[in-house]
C-alpha cells in the first residue's frame, strides 16, 4: 500500500480517536465507539463487535445515539455486513478493516485526490464517512481542516523518513 494511502489511515483513526484511545492495544483496530460507559475495546477480530445484533453502545449528545461503530475507522455494523460481502472479507481483522476503509476512500474519488497530494480535497470528499471530519452535519465535533492536514503532513513524513541503522 502507498504511503500516502496509510498516512491517510492514520489519519483517519487519529481523528476518530481510535489510535489515540488509552485502552486500545492493537493501534485502534479494537476500539468501539465510546459511549455513556466511556471508552471500551474488543477482543478478538472474528467478527464485527456487534454484527449479530447484540447491545449497541449509547453516546451521550448532542446528539444523543445509538451506535455499533467499531474498529480503527469506526465501521457501523450495518456497512460492515455489506462490506462483508463485497469485497470476501472473511473477518474484522485490521487487514479488514484497511481494506473497508480504503473502498470507501475510493468510493468517494479520494484515493486520486489522496495520490495527486490533495489532502483537503479527500478530507472533503470523505467527510460524509467519518463524524470527526469537518465538512459534515452529523454534529459530534471533530477536527479542524488545517489540524487534520498538519497531522497528515506528520504522518506522511513518519513513512518517508529513513531509519536510522545503529
Amino acid at each position: 500500500m502507498d504511503n500516502k494511502i496509510k498516512a491517510f489511515l492514520d489519519l483517519v483513526a487519529f481523528s476518530e480517536g481510535t489510535s489515540t484511545s488509552e485502552l486500545t492495544k492493537q493501534d485502534g483496530y479494537d476500539v468501539n465507539v465510546s459511549g455513556i460507559h466511556g471508552p471500551s475495546v474488543f477482543d478478538g477480530f472474528a467478527k464485527h463487535p456487534f454484527e449479530d445484533g447484540g447491545e449497541v453502545i449509547v453516546r451521550e449528545g448532542p446528539p444523543v445515539l445509538a451506535s455499533t461503530a467499531a474498529g480503527r475507522y469506526q465501521l457501523l455494523a450495518r456497512y460492515w455486513l455489506d462490506y462483508k460481502a463485497q469485497l470476501h472479507l472473511p473477518d474484522y481483522s485490521p487487514v479488514s478493516q484497511d481494506t473497508v476503509a480504503v473502498q470507501q476512500i475510493s468510493e468517494r474519488e479520494g484515493l486520486a485526490l489522496i495520490e495527486a497530494g490533495d489532502i483537503e480535497g479527500a478530507i472533503k470528499a470523505c467527510s460524509n464517512i467519518w463524524a470527526s471530519f469537518p465538512g459534515n452535519d452529523y454534529g459530534q465535533g471533530g477536527k479542524s481542516l488545517a489540524t487534520l492536514v498538519e497531522k497528515y503532513n506528520e504522518l506522511l513524513s513518519n513513512y518517508s523518513t529513513p531509519s536510522v541503522m545503529a
